[in-house]
């Protein structure tokens, strides 16, 4: 299938405002996570923003932007609006949907995301890591997906919540918000209003399973930092310093 890894991204964070341009190991976030999605293999790279700062910092790295509208609610919305721009003909068929503070992503989880959606019947691939640290499981600020097997390493999701999930003996995946839709499922999915476990979990992907779309997930073995905070954004320094 053809594909492309969108990167949406936005100066106006707001636990850390301007967390794209952030310096690490000499260059901003974004680019970072620019250079994990191209290492992955997959496709056609390209940051989606609303900054005209973003572009330029990408674009002097060598990367493509494109820009969009401020009025996004959702980096879904905004990867929506720049797949339009980038592919009026509508031939790529696959588009992974990367968040931009994610620095330290491996590619090979980027990648993951593709392959659980073609593996199979599912219209979105996602990831998730096995919870090996115990204060995670009631951790509201990690997500759990709920799955049934669906071949080896990969689920097939039944629910997300930031509770612990399921009960009982056995092993708890921790959701790493990275996506792979098949177009006609992206283009369903934005279109959709918020549904009401999404609002009351805060997790846009139940909207998706509570309007009956399939989301498959593959089980890597490392969730990337997600940088939220200033203490986020030290230790992606301190990790990428490291090389």
């Amino acid at each position: 299938m053809s594909s492309i890894v969108l990167i949406p991204a936005r100066m106006a964070s707001t636990r850390l405002p301007g967390k794209p341009l952030a310096a690490i190991a000499g260059s901003p976030m974004i680019v970072h996570v620019a250079r994990r999605a191209l290492e992955s293999g997959i496709a056609r790279v390209v940051v989606a923003t609303d900054s005209t700062e973003i572009a330029d910092a990408v674009r002097a790295a060598g990367f493509e932007a494109v820009m969009t509208s401020t009025h996004h609610q959702s980096g879904s919305d905004r990867i929506f609006e720049a797949l339009g721009t980038l592919d009026p003909q509508g031939r790529i068929e696959t588009v992974v949907n990367l968040q931009g503070d994610l620095p330290t992503v491996e590619p090979a989880t980027v990648a993951a995301a593709v392959r659980a959606l073609v593996a199979g019947e599912a219209e979105i691939g996602t990831v998730a890591v096995e919870i090996e640290d115990d204060s995670e499981n009631s951790d509201p600020n990690v997500v759990k997906v709920v799955g049934s097997p669906a071949g080896e390493g990969r689920l097939r999701a039944l629910y997300f919540t930031r509770a612990t999930a399921p009960w009982g003996d056995g092993p708890l995946y921790h959701h790493v918000g990275i996506y792979a839709y098949r177009r006609a499922a992206l283009q369903r999915f934005v279109a959709m209003p918020p549904s009401p476990l999404e609002i009351r979990e805060r997790l846009e992907q139940l909207r998706a399973l509570e309007a009956g779309m399939r989301i498959d997930v593959e089980i890597v073995k490392a969730a990337p930092l997600g940088v939220d905070t200033a203490a986020d954004l030290e230790r992606a320094r301190d990790i990428l310093s490291k090389g």
